[in-house]
């Protein structure tokens, strides 16, 4: 050891070896309180989404706290609060009603698996295909189904439960102006729980739908049959949950990505997500992901940055529940219909349906939207409109950049050459119209082709190059192709005559 490393006390060597936050008392302190307000928060909206899914509560509670404890450990973006989500109960809410709970949880472990196998082989990179107008249908359907997903609450209830409602909404939006250290669904819930008990009103609670967990989950196996039938029944769902989960986490660890200035292991995320859901399904819970509400109140409302506001969350929801059990089965559900019609009032991007937007946006933008939001409405699957929703944009996409190929003559003055200039990208798209353009009967006998200001990108575009020539030989005319930059030039002589029969 040297003498600079042996004059350094034992100490300060080990406190060189710890993270800074784990030796600073204030770090702590907001991380604790973080955690402390996120449990909170999440209690409500457990149950709810609970609800949505057609579990008892106390599923989607367990599935909360294994969910942010374990994600806590093997995730890879810091501070971001997974658990169970409405994303994720829309999923696997036909299942549970169709085969029953067994069947929910075996798809969550396999939804898990999934994960795991599509973080590893680097799903997350496939994220900077996915648009934003995508993105942006994705959240606003989501918010539609949230909202629907509350119709059936308000329907042959007690008239008492509309003020409820109503009451719980207007403490939701005024609340925040006063102070927004207590998450205002929660003060909400705790307010209309008080009146509903003290005015003795008769309103449907959370204790009607099952009774909430007395003690900590133990692990076990879901009560299905073994069998290749189950596995073909649970397999969509499955992949559909995971797909969802893995979309709605790599948005949100981006979004904290950008909040915090700090950049996150995207891949790592994906296999912890798959970990977590593994170990939530073991342990009986129905699933979750990454939270963008629960996330923001942790990481912009109280500051947290580090992995034990997330554990802590986790640990305070299991002590609430199993201590305060009594007290959250008396809270009506009204009061959960008004802080998920909150939720999905926040979650709408209401931006992207201004008017002054809408006039701006390209017509092809707003079409993948619409039809992004329209195929998740439709089937209730999140994956089913991302995924047609990107095909969609793919083809404007290729819609509007196979004009971008444009040709260009000018003939010598002598009158024996023309020169052809092509300028843009050639693909399947753009290349179908290129041989069109060439004046074949009139041109003089000798044609250059000059692609110095284009790119070859597919075998499509060398086929109409093949075919350019050919034509012009079949006049007695010469063709010369120039100015191929290096992979054009390598992909032409690669192909060229080689895509046809003889002639």
């Amino acid at each position: 050891m040297s003498s600079a490393a042996s004059a350094v006390p034992p100490a300060a060597r080990l406190r060189g070896l710890k993270p800074d936050w784990l030796s600073d008392p204030k770090v702590w302190r907001t991380e604790i309180l973080a955690g402390l307000v996120v449990a909170l928060a999440l209690i409500p909206e457990a149950i709810s989404f609970s609800i949505i899914a057609g579990v008892d509560p106390a599923l989607g509670l367990f599935a909360s706290f294994t969910m942010a404890v374990t994600i806590a450990i093997v995730g890879g973006r810091r501070a971001m609060i997974s658990a169970a989500t409405g994303a994720v109960a829309l999923v696997i809410a036909p299942l549970n009603r169709e085969h029953g709970l067994g069947y929910l949880i075996a798809a969550v472990i396999l939804a898990g698996v999934f994960q795991v196998v599509l973080g590893t082989l680097g799903v997350a990179k496939l994220m900077r295909f996915i648009p934003r107008s995508v993105m942006v249908g994705f959240v606003n359907a989501l918010a539609i189904l949230i909202f629907m997903a509350q119709v059936p609450e308000m329907r042959n209830v007690p008239w008492a439960v509309y003020p409820l409602i109503v009451g719980g909404l207007a403490l939701m939006v005024f609340f925040p102006k006063i102070t927004t250290v207590i998450p205002a669904p929660l003060v909400s819930i705790v307010v209309l729980t008080v009146i509903t008990l003290a005015a003795g009103i008769a309103v449907p609670a959370v204790g009607d739908k099952g009774t909430l967990p007395s003690s900590l989950p133990v692990p076990g196996l879901p009560d299905v049959p073994f069998t290749l039938d189950t596995l073909t029944t649970i397999a969509p769902y499955a992949f559909a949950m995971a797909l969802v989960g893995l979309m709605e986490s790599l948005m949100t660890a981006k979004l904290v990505d950008d909040i915090t200035d700090t950049r996150s292991d995207k891949t790592r995320e994906s296999i912890g997500q798959g970990i977590a859901n593994i170990v939530t399904g073991f342990f009986g819970g129905m699933g979750g992901c990454a939270m963008i509400g629960q996330t923001m109140i942790n990481v912009k409302v109280s500051g947290a940055r580090t992995r034990l506001s997330t554990f802590l969350a986790g640990a305070f929801l299991m002590v609430l529940c199993i201590v305060f059990g009594p007290v959250v089965s008396d809270i009506p559900m009204a009061a959960l219909v008004a802080v998920m019609i909150m939720v999905s009032f926040a979650t709408f991007d209401w931006h992207s349906i201004a008017p002054k937007t809408l006039r701006r946006m390209p017509a092809g933008e707003i079409v993948v939207m619409l039809v992004t939001v329209a195929c998740v409405v439709a089937t209730h699957n999140l994956a089913v409109g991302v995924v047609v929703g990107s095909i969609t944009a793919m083809v404007v996409f290729a819609q509007r950049v196979a004009h971008f190929a444009e040709v260009t003559a000018v003939v010598d003055p002598d009158g024996s050459t023309v020169v052809y200039r092509v300028t843009g990208e050639l693909f399947f798209a753009s290349s179908n119209d290129l041989v069109g353009q060439f004046d074949y009967t009139a041109d003089p006998a000798r044609v250059v082709i000059d692609l110095s200001a284009a790119h070859v990108w597919d075998a499509s575009s060398v086929a109409a190059l093949d075919a350019i020539e050919t034509k012009y030989a079949q006049r007695g005319k010469t063709v010369e192709i120039i100015g191929l930059n290096t992979p054009s030039a390598r992909l032409h002589g690669r192909l060229s005559g080689e895509l046809a029969g003889s002639h």
